[in-house]
């Protein structure tokens, strides 16, 4: 039986010649070697068909259609998304939800209208139609605008942009991973070796799930918090863990140079009394707030802002900012202006003369959306930042000196860092050496990582804390420790809480061992403890199993790591061909040596470790580094 005599008895509604021309329009189309069509050229395909027929409402009756094989659709499934079955009465034609919308779900949401909560919600899967999420369209369609900003001729994807902010295509687009690895590459360069990723019109699901194993553990080593996302998430499209997660990796791009060592001017927000120190315990968004506020005091106005919605939605403040900033391209015309609308229209006309006409709307200003109005503020400080240099030879370049000599213990830092905040621990840990000051940070650590053993009866937690009941924690920090047979010979409590560098590394450094070995051991069929030298031994099995070249390591500190070639080997004993010879250098010139560092940096991603190691890491041989590495490779391989 032929496709249109098939379809002409499942579909009766539809005549001979209809099922015709739809067939024949499929067929015309991109098909996989299995007659599959990828999800993200559907609207191309029934647009050929209903060239009125809008994106979201192609997208939504795709939803309604239960599809055989994850990201493809085939030809029954296509009739099914052109006829709109399973809308309002099975119409052909019919709107999807409008009046039929659960009641209760948009009075949930806060949503009145047919048309905003079919622009709105979005249903998370058939099998649980109940569960509704609500995205906000704004963000959608400005994060949606920096991305084709920021990935405009990209040779890869290039092909793929703009996309339309207007729908929900990013959606769509973002499924494959690839997108978002670029994405985060664009907010932090050299992030992820872009030769790992599998690319091509077609992709098979598994390769899919590779580049989305690639973003998940790529987004964990800049800081991202992924928990509860998987690469399966952002294969089926999930809209509102897209979002957050795109909005995550844009945020960091933003946050990248609101920073001491790149803005050492910075030293100049500080208020009478306080210190670089007092400095360092704010996040970004709270120097961007002192930032915005300091320009005010300097313009002489008689406002301040504590956030980024209420108090920026007159504009006010964003036309003193804005004037003070660039004085001969920005007035204060704005202020004489009373209509909120307009008003925020002629700052973002001034923003427009300064390049900076980004992230915001005049309905988003008036609106007080608080994460793109973030997102413009730290637009605006990243392109004219306007702080005066600090003199050299004054108190206040000794102290800045004294916290960049600090900074040889940086690299260590983030990197446990990343490793608290993958913990899931509150608050974010953003400055290692200040955040965990007061012990909380660490205690969850301990708690989480030998469940039951915080007694939190005794942890003093209301914050901010006295420096005495700091100590009270951390001494309680450095008794678990003892009690975990952690090597803390000399190591106070007042240590962790004056933020001795050396000595926080030292703590912080035997908790993220631990809980590498408790995973290991957890994974073992023995269950007993997992030494250093049992991950040596495995790591040198794996290497001469597979016939790779590198000659076996004695510890972790061996200098023969420093190439990067032993664990390229490591890696393509794990999984043979996962490794492409071509891309490997000798390994002899340093910059050969990071090249063949970042590879296996991402193809362990790939594979579905958590890295957070720095290419430089294993290129100058950090024994505790490499050490996670192995670690990590061994308990994805368990």
């Amino acid at each position: 039986m032929s496709d249109i005599q098939r379809l002409s008895k499942k579909h009766p509604i539809l005549k001979p010649w209809d099922i015709e021309t739809i067939v024949n329009t499929f067929n015309s189309l991109e098909l996989d070697a299995n007659r599959g069509l990828d999800q993200r050229h559907l609207v191309t395909g029934v647009q050929k068909i209903e060239p009125e027929r809008q994106y979201d409402d192609i997208r939504s009756a795709l939803k309604k259609v239960e599809v055989s094989r994850q990201g493809m659709v085939e030809l029954d499934e296509f009739v099914v998304a052109i006829l709109r079955e399973g809308d309002k009465g099975g119409r052909p034609g019919a709107a999807a939800g409008g009046a039929a919308a659960d009641p209760a779900a948009r009075a949930f949401e806060g949503i009145t209208s047919d048309r905003a909560y079919e622009r709105r919600t979005i249903l998370q899967s058939r099998q649980n139609a109940s569960s509704a999420h609500t995205i906000n369209e704004d963000e959608r369609e400005e994060f949606t605008n920096h991305i084709n900003f920021a990935l405009d001729g990209d040779k890869d994807i290039g092909y793929r942009l703009p996309i339309d902010p207007h729908t929900m295509q990013i959606f769509d687009e973002a499924r494959d991973g690839l997108i978002l690895s670029k994405l985060i590459n664009y907010s932090a360069p050299e992030t992820i070796d872009e030769r790992v990723l599998n690319r091509g019109r077609k992709l098979s699901p598994f390769q899919v799930t590779e580049n989305n194993n690639v973003v998940i553990n790529s987004a964990k080593a800049i800081g991202c918090s992924v928990v509860n996302i998987g690469s399966q998430d952002l294969a089926e499209g999930r809209e509102h863990l897209l979002l957050g997660l795109i909005w995550q990796i844009i945020k960091i791009g933003l946050f990248a140079n609101i920073d001491i060592k790149l803005h050492p001017e910075l030293f100049r927000l500080l208020e009478d009394g306080e210190t670089l120190d007092d400095l360092l315990k704010l996040s970004a968004e709270a120097i961007l707030l002192r930032w915005f506020n300091y320009h005010l005091a300097r313009a002489g106005w008689h406002r301040r802002v504590s956030n980024f919605s209420g108090d920026i939605k007159d504009s006010e403040n964003y036309t003193v900012l804005l004037s003070q900033l660039v004085p001969s391209q920005c007035t204060r015309d704005a202020l004489h202006e009373r209509d909120l609308m307009e008003r925020a229209e002629m700052v973002l006309q001034s923003a427009d003369r300064i390049g900076c006409r980004r992230y915001v709307s005049p309905k988003t200003i008036v609106n007080g959306n608080p994460k793109l109005n973030l997102a413009f503020v730290a637009h605006l400080f990243n392109t004219h930042p306007c702080l005066d240099p600090l003199e050299e030879d004054t108190v206040d370049r000794a102290e800045l000196d004294e916290f960049l000599f600090r900074d040889q213990y940086d690299r260590e830092a983030r990197a446990f860092a990343l490793w608290l905040n993958s913990l899931n621990v509150d608050p974010f840990v953003n400055y290692l050496f200040e955040d965990i000051k007061d012990g909380l940070i660490l205690l969850q650590a301990f708690d989480k990582i030998f469940p039951g053993s915080v007694n939190w009866k005794r942890v003093n937690n209301r914050t901010p804390l006295m420096r005495f009941k700091q100590i009270e924690n951390t001494n309680m920090v450095v008794d678990l420790g003892k009690a975990h047979r952690f090597s803390l010979v000399g190591i106070q409590g007042a240590d962790i809480t004056d933020g001795v560098p050396t000595l926080v590394l030292a703590i912080v450094w035997q908790l993220m061992r631990a809980n590498i070995i408790q995973t290991l051991a957890s994974l073992s069929s023995h269950g007993r403890e997992i030494t250093d030298a049992d991950m040596i031994k495995w790591a040198n099995q794996v290497v001469s199993s597979s016939g790779g070249q590198s000659p076996p390591i004695r510890s972790f500190g061996d200098q023969a790591l420093s190439s990067g070639r032993y664990l390229l080997d490591v890696l393509n004993g794990m999984k043979p061909g996962i490794v492409d010879p071509q891309l490997v250098t000798a390994g002899r010139t340093e910059e050969d040596m990071k090249m063949n560092a970042k590879y296996a940096i991402s193809i362990a991603r790939k594979m579905g470790a958590t890295i957070f190691l720095l290419p430089e890491d294993i290129v100058e041989v950090k024994p505790k580094m490499i050490l996670t590495f192995i670690g990590s490779l061994m308990a994805i391989q368990h």
